[in-house]
Formats: structure tokens, sequence, C-alpha cells
């Protein structure tokens, strides 16, 4: 397993170009969606959207071994959509009571690198919208201030596992 994430930070990590997240370097590391699942959220309020938490084989083992903090390599991608009724599935149901994924609002991956992003507790942040990263330095920078607190025993990490 550990072959498979040094083989895949580079992919996730890299220069500061077109394909990258500000500040952080951050890219889109090349088949996440054939990542595990570890958990899923619904955030309510303006952002009103469901989560699926995604992790590469090093997030997903030190998650099943409750590693704490998280070893470099591991990388974690919440992607998003928005919250809509399932018009077709409430038919059958004959009550309004399933939601489904809307439209995409975006995807961000958290990266561990402890050397590298020594100054944000060891995380580096991208933000992605339609395959392309958000290029507002302003927004990245308020990613580490939101995860910080988090708590520090989880490695400022919000999401916990759900087997």
């Amino acid at each position: 397993m550990a072959a498979c994430a040094v083989a895949l930070i580079p992919l996730a990590v890299g220069g500061a170009d077109d394909d990258a997240s500000p500040i952080f370097d951050v890219r889109l590391p090349a088949g996440y969606r054939d990542w595990q699942l570890i958990s899923v959220a619904h955030e309510a309020g303006s952002l009103n959207d469901l989560r699926a938490v995604l992790g590469n084989d090093v997030a997903v083992k030190a998650y099943r071994d409750g590693t704490r903090p998280f070893p470099d390599g591991t990388i974690i991608g919440r992607l998003a959509w928005k919250y809509v009724p399932s018009e077709e599935n409430n038919a059958v149901f004959g009550q309004a009571q399933s939601f489904v994924p809307g439209a995409a609002t975006n995807i961000q991956f958290s990266v561990k690198d402890s050397r590298k992003y020594a100054d944000t507790g060891g995380w580096g942040y991208g933000q992605f919208e339609d395959g392309k990263p958000n290029r507002s330095k302003a927004l990245m920078e308020t990613c580490f201030p939101c995860h910080a607190r988090a708590n520090k025993a989880d490695d400022f990490v919000f999401t916990r596992y759900t087997p």
C-alpha cells in the first residue's frame, strides 16, 4: 500500500501552475473517484449539500487503525453536490422523503506533508470546480484557520471514519 501512496503524491502535490491550487500547489489526484469511502455528510444552511469523503490507501489505513497524526502521504478528498429532492423516488414512495445529489459544487483535497506544510499543521489544501482549481488565494487562506478549530488530537480533520 505504501508504494501506491508514494506514487500518488506527485500527482496530488506539484509546482504552481494552472492545474494546482494557489498557496499549497495541490492538484487533482489521478484516480481519486476509485478511492474508498470514509464517510458521508449533509451540510445544511447556506451550503445545503451532500458530501462524500474519500481517502487514498494511506488515509483509509490510518482511519481504520486510528493512527494520529495521519502519516505523510495521506490524501483526503471531499466531493460535494447540491442536496435536491428526487421527484422520481418520491413518486414511487407516495410522499416527499428522498433526496439525492444534484449539481456538483466542488471537490476539496487535504494532503498531508508535515515538512512542506509545517505552518498549516502539516496539511495542504486544494479546491476544484469543474475539474479546475479555484485560483482564489483568499479562499485558500481560510482552509487552515477553519481546520485549526477541529480537535488537534484528530490532526485537524473533521471527518470520522464510518465503517
